[in-house]
């Protein structure tokens, strides 16, 4: 597996899109690779938004990100909720039911089953489609969405 893809889908603009499709159909899988997509583009000094709509998945996201791996360290906060003495956003990993981050991000990795609205916020979108087939369908609006705007998504079959 590999953040960077094959290949680079971008627009004129220069958004970048890669879809990972996972050929698992392991229960936190795909939360398993927003882990590890994170970890990555963190170690690559990147600042990431990772998207989502469903507050209960965000939680369970947060709480793995600690222990997905023994020895990594994946500093984050969820948005609205800064750790004490910190400023809102201060973490380079910022994780969001709803609220568009304060500035552009590098990377948005996007969980939730619609285009982000704060998509002209991100250089890179990550799209994660698992097994489930209510999010293959809504994965597959969301790349249709995104041709439609002119941007040629690139996918990569991941193996977990």
């Amino acid at each position: 597996m590999s953040a960077e893809g094959g290949g680079q889908a971008t627009d004129g603009a220069g958004l970048r899109v890669d879809f990972y499709i996972l050929d698992s159909d392991a229960p936190n899988g795909r939360l398993q690779l927003a882990c590890k997509l994170a970890e990555k583009a963190y170690l690559a000094d990147h600042s990431v938004l990772i998207w989502h709509t469903d507050a209960q998945e965000l939680r369970s996201l947060d709480e793995l990100l600690w222990v997905f791996r023994d020895g990594s360290f994946v500093p984050h906060e969820l948005a609205g909720a800064p750790r004490p003495g910190a400023t809102a956003n201060e973490s380079p990993v910022t994780l969001s039911a709803g609220l568009a981050p304060p500035g552009p991000v590098d990377v948005l990795i996007n969980l939730a089953p619609e285009v982000p609205p704060c998509l002209a916020q991100s250089k890179r979108v990550i799209e994660i489609i698992d097994s489930d087939e209510t999010r293959r369908k809504a994965g597959r609006m969301r790349f249709k969405a995104y041709r439609d705007s002119g941007v040629q998504p690139a996918s990569h079959n991941v193996q977990l």
